[in-house]
């Protein structure tokens, strides 16, 4: 591979951020310009440390199937499968159904949806997980894509908005929660 040539006074910004990385001048480069640095270029490496992409973890959706999971969910919770060994984790974004919700603030973590009333809920959709929001704790689900001081009941809508529009047409069929809306959301833990 041919090697570039840079001035170091045209470039300094750029010789000082790769001076490190920079290979020693060859004899050629260097009679060539002067001062010249050659600078080889390579196929980009990842670097050490740099951070990976986690996978997003899989939705367990529908409440009359077991959820093969490392992590023990609430009642209340919406389940996925979490890895062995996992400290922060969150789902790809799926669809919700907002059933009901309320203003509550932050640190009042004695309001929410009572359990009763999410069982009530789960009643009319027994293939979908209806789940509620609790106060955020490190080692509890948090949900994107909502307030900290807004508590919630919804029922899983699907990954994309087709379904999920099908669902909404279902929960507003029922004529039993009239404020019902879509959110795109994700769910996931901070176990730190």
């Amino acid at each position: 591979m041919k090697a570039r040539l840079f001035r170091p006074a045209a470039l300094c910004a750029l010789l000082t951020l790769c001076a490190a990385l920079a290979p020693a001048p060859d004899n050629a480069a260097a009679s060539a310009g002067g001062s010249a640095v050659a600078l080889k270029t390579s196929p980009r490496v990842p670097q050490r440390g740099r951070a990976r992409r986690r996978p997003r973890l899989e939705i367990c959706h529908d409440p009359t199937l077991p959820c093969r999971s490392t992590a023990t969910f609430e009642p209340h919770d919406l389940p996925f499968r979490v890895p062995a060994r996992a400290v922060i984790w969150e789902t790809g974004e799926f669809y919700a159904v907002i059933l009901k919700s309320f203003r509550a603030p932050e640190e009042d973590c004695e309001k929410f949806v009572p359990e009763s009333e999410r069982l009530a809920a789960q009643e009319l959709f027994p293939r979908r997980k209806v789940f509620a929001s609790r106060c955020w704790e490190p080692g509890t689900l948090f949900y994107t894509n909502t307030t900290p001081t807004t508590r919630f009941m919804a029922v899983y809508a699907g990954q994309t908005r087709a379904e999920a529009e099908r669902v909404l047409a279902q929960v507003r069929a029922t004529g039993r929660f009239p404020g019902a809306n879509l959110r795109r959301m994700r769910t996931g833990f901070n176990g730190t």
